[in-house]
């Protein structure tokens, strides 16, 4: 076959490197955006975060900044405009945020930001053991449970597993394990009360035979020892018919154990707190309900003065700063397209927030069938844009911190021809549990059948899967005295 050069002309879409960024930007949460920024901060010297105390520096030509009230006037997400590579727009373009550095001195630190440093368990437990009248090898033996205990407080390994931490010729194993069992028993009656159990009917029991003797008490260490099992199931005909016990007393008991911390080391865990910063905020105007953007979640950028004026000098002959000039370009990109994310951001609240205005009046048994597709026919972008634009980002109202996402939720049918939400219907269910009696706990077909009176067709698997969505136990579990 003869090789010969053709030319054919043909079309096709390419991403260009600020819009795969005003991409990227637009699916990242909050702090990932925070976290962005930073590293944009550390590499590019033509950009600089404004902080609180500084005035901010405009030049002639200044992108427009986010509107709050005019979010028709944005320009769509997927048509970005382009920046000159010479001019001087933007470059003194700005966000209002307090993302900035502060100073750790500052009073007006919220002090949830910074975790209470305590003691582990561990260091609690030999604290104590320091102050116990033990002999050397009795305080070896007991430090050695004490490091082995799990965060919860258990002791997970068995004394004959700890047995081979031991060399072979240090003792004969029956005694070296009586005295790990006499060492378990000092770590056993530490505080909190319950460590060192090496099961959660041990732990309840210890703490049981800690309290001070009743009837009650004896009462709970039986169902404890001997009916644990029946009490999570809560079968208590079989254990009012086994220790011939009256309604009223076993009723005492089962409050009593519930009342026990089955996670005794759980009080000196870590706490692992994530905070969610609201990306909009709700709040209802003469009858109508308003989005605005959050200022505390908005950077605050703008092009540096000394490098901006040193391009404006290389513009005139002053000498080459290519380099400069591509970092110029960066910088308004990130500007730009920082922007645009929460322009876009507040445009898909607001149109959520206008289909779903029921729920913020009434709550959640007022809200409505929600697709990603309708909100994008409304603000005229494509349904990705949406699903980037809800996911990891938050608007908080009169009603809580909700992820846009929680407003988008299949629907079921109605006798009247219409549609319920699922989230609606989820908050039937649990309004119709948390009102029932707890002697008689409504089955699934109940619910359903509840909900078919109220117009809603609904099945009684579909019940199921909601109640397990919302975490609530069968009705079997939910059986009380």
């Amino acid at each position: 076959m003869k090789q010969s050069l053709q030319l054919k002309v043909s079309q096709h879409l390419t991403l260009t490197p600020q819009l795969q960024q005003a991409i990227r930007l637009l699916q990242l949460s909050t702090l990932e955006l925070n976290a962005e920024i930073d590293q944009a901060l550390q590499e590019n010297p033509l950009l600089e975060r404004i902080e609180s105390d500084q005035q901010s520096y405009t030049s002639a030509l200044d992108l427009p900044t986010p509107s709050s009230t005019t979010p028709e006037a944005n320009e769509p997400f997927e048509e970005p405009a382009e920046f000159s590579g010479g001019g001087e727009e933007g470059w003194g373009t700005e966000f209002s945020s307090s993302t900035g550095p502060r100073d750790p001195n500052d009073d007006d630190i919220d002090g949830g930001e910074t975790q209470t440093a305590s003691i582990s368990l561990q260091e609690h437990l030999n604290t104590q053991l320091m102050m116990s009248p033990l002999s050397d090898r009795e305080r070896m033996l007991t430090a050695l449970l004490i490091e082995s205990l799990n965060d919860d407080g258990y002791l997970v390994q068995s004394l004959d597993d700890l047995l081979e931490l031991f060399p072979a010729d240090e003792t004969d194993h029956e005694t070296l394990r009586e005295e790990l069992a006499g060492a378990l028993r000092h770590v056993q009656n530490f505080d909190p009360s319950g460590v060192g159990a090496r099961s959660a009917k041990e732990c309840l029991t210890l703490q049981l035979k800690n309290l001070p003797p009743s009837p009650e008490c004896q009462l709970a260490l039986l169902i404890v020892e001997n009916h644990l099992d029946h009490l999570a199931a809560h079968d208590f005909a079989r254990i009012k018919k086994s220790l011939r016990c009256s309604e009223d007393d076993l009723r005492i008991a089962q409050e009593l154990i519930c009342s026990l911390n089955p996670h005794p080391g759980s009080q000196f865990s870590a706490l692992d707190v994530r905070y969610v910063i609201p990306d909009v905020t709700v709040r209802k105007v003469r009858k109508e309900w308003i989005v605005t953007l959050n200022n505390e979640a908005m950077p605050r950028l703008r092009i540096n003065k000394l490098y901006a004026d040193i391009l404006r000098g290389a513009g005139n002959g002053a000498g080459s700063s290519t380099g400069l000039a591509a970092q110029l370009q960066e910088a308004k990109w990130l500007i730009k397209n920082v922007q645009q994310r929460f322009d876009t951001i507040l445009r898909v609240s607001q149109a959520i927030v206008d289909r779903q205005r029921a729920f913020f009046d009434h709550g959640a048994v007022a809200m409505r069938p929600l697709v990603l597709r309708e909100i994008a026919e409304a603000v005229n972008l494509h349904e990705s844009t949406i699903s980037r634009v809800t996911t990891q980002k938050y608007l908080a109202s009169p009603r809580g911190v909700y992820e846009l996402k929680y407003f988008f939720g299949s629907h079921v049918a109605t006798d009247s021809g219409g549609a319920a939400s699922s989230t609606a219907i989820r908050a039937l269910i649990k309004q119709l549990v948390s009102a029932e009696d707890g002697k008689k706990p409504l089955s699934d077909a109940r619910l359903a059948d509840i909900l078919g009176e109220q117009g809603i067709v609904v099945a009684r698997r579909t019940v199921a899967k909601y109640r397990e969505l919302l975490h609530i136990p069968p009705v079997n579990l939910r059986k009380s005295l």
